[in-house]
């Protein structure tokens, strides 16, 4: 039964690593990169002293920050409040209807996005208009920019991502809370000594992943959204490969950009999950 699986790792994440001698040559599409001219740290020399690679890093690095801030506590937040309700029929249909967002595609989010925020039609707009206010260009806007897309990706994923948490949380003993509330916890009580600690385990290893894969934003969330206007704060290495690479054929120096991120997200992720065996105790190995 295993063997479909080691299978597929082999073909789809193992063999492909290969490839990643591309980032050591001036690949040539014609020669393979087996015959292409050996270069060596070229690409990566270049990449550091491209004074653009430093915005690339920047917004990255600030986007992944709001991710973590705001995008990661919002699906805990919500299987904490999900777990409350009592009322079964209600609280499957609260989950179905915050499920289904997530199986949008971006294309279809940009287009509700932009009927709400659009500043010629969007409806925020017009509330703002009948009341006399200025108006606001959310989407072509370098100060909005970071706020749409990470909004939009809680909107998004955020009902998908309970599940974890619900399932955490569905593995915590009844005879927990009900020793707490014979000790005289109330609600707030119980969630501290029984329900987080209960939600802990997975909030600490969906975190080291998260941290892992910092520099991941998420093409899709931000192409969609990315303009010309918005290059300055929207343009990421993801976005960034994507257009010098398969626009513009560069495929080493795409290939040197995601090496590269491989391998900061290792030492993350390992020093991440040291740190965190030492502290708490919870650990991915």
């Amino acid at each position: 039964m295993l063997i479909p699986v080691f299978i597929y790792f082999l073909v789809f994440k193992y063999l492909p690593l290969l490839g990643s001698v591309i980032a050591f040559k001036d690949y040539n599409i014609f020669e393979g990169f087996i015959k292409s001219k050996w270069v060596g740290l070229q690409w990566f020399e270049l990449m550091y002293t491209n004074p653009e690679y430093i915005k690339l890093v920047r917004n990255t690095l600030i986007m992944s920050l709001y991710q973590i801030i705001f995008s990661f506590p919002a699906p805990i937040i919500l299987a904490c409040l999900l777990n409350e309700i009592r009322n079964m029929a209600f609280k499957r249909s609260v989950q179905t209807v915050l499920y289904l967002p997530h199986f949008l595609s971006w294309t279809l989010v940009y287009g509700l996005a932009y009927m709400m925020l659009s500043q010629q039609t969007g409806f925020v707009n017009e509330i703002f208009k009948s009341m006399n206010l200025p108006v606001f260009n959310f989407l072509q806007s370098s100060e909005h920019f970071r706020s749409v897309v990470i909004s939009a990706g809680i909107w998004k994923d955020m009902g998908w991502s309970t599940i974890i948490f619900l399932a955490a949380l569905a593995g915590v003993s009844p005879s927990l809370y009900e020793a707490a509330k014979i000790d005289g916890a109330g609600r707030w009580k119980q969630f501290i000594h029984v329900t987080f600690p209960g939600l802990l385990s997975a909030i600490v290893i969906l975190l080291l992943l998260k941290i892992g894969s910092v520099l991941d934003v998420g093409f899709e969330q931000v192409y969609i959204f990315l303009s010309p206007i918005t290059y300055e704060v929207g343009e990421i290495l993801d976005t960034y490969a994507y257009r010098l690479g398969i626009m513009n054929g560069q495929f080493s120096m795409t290939t040197a950009i995601g090496l590269f991120k491989s391998v900061i997200g290792l030492i993350l992720l390992l020093g991440a999950n040291q740190l965190s065996k030492s502290t708490t105790g919870e650990s991915l190995y």
